[in-house]
């Protein structure tokens, strides 16, 4: 079974948000890459709202952990799209909801222009590891 460390390193500025700069696993014998998740419901319906659709993003990255038998303490590594900063908020509200207490995975949060259709304005896409 892996073993996830996160680290900040002295040298460096400190997370400006909740994140680790760093993850190393150990004994990793499993990774797990999971693709971009948007907020479609599991009826194929998408939210308006952004903090709807981030909430629904992490609900799916987390389904798909649980179908491989992980949870949110495997995610070693988080990447977050949004195509409006003022959406950041949501987003972070959204992943604290989700992660709860765990240490936070190194992440990146990108601002960009669009996604793969103009109604998704987050998408989030996660390695973990077992």
């Amino acid at each position: 079974m892996a073993v996830l460390q996160f680290v900040n390193p002295p040298g460096v500025h400190d997370p400006a948000g909740r994140y680790s700069h760093v993850a190393v696993a150990t004994g990793a014998t499993r990774w797990v890459l999971l693709a971009g998740q948007v907020g479609t419901r599991p009826d194929g319906t998408v939210p308006e709202e952004i903090g709807a659709q981030c909430e629904q993003a992490m609900a799916n990255l987390l389904t798909l952990l649980r179908s491989q038998g992980l949870g949110p303490e495997s995610i070693a590594k988080m990447t977050v799209f949004l195509t409006d900063a003022s959406y950041i908020p949501a987003a972070r509200e959204a992943r604290m909801k989700a992660l709860g207490a765990i240490t936070p995975p190194a992440s990146t949060l990108l601002i960009v222009a669009g996604l793969a259709a103009p109604i998704y304005k987050v998408e989030i896409e996660a390695i973990a590891c077992a």
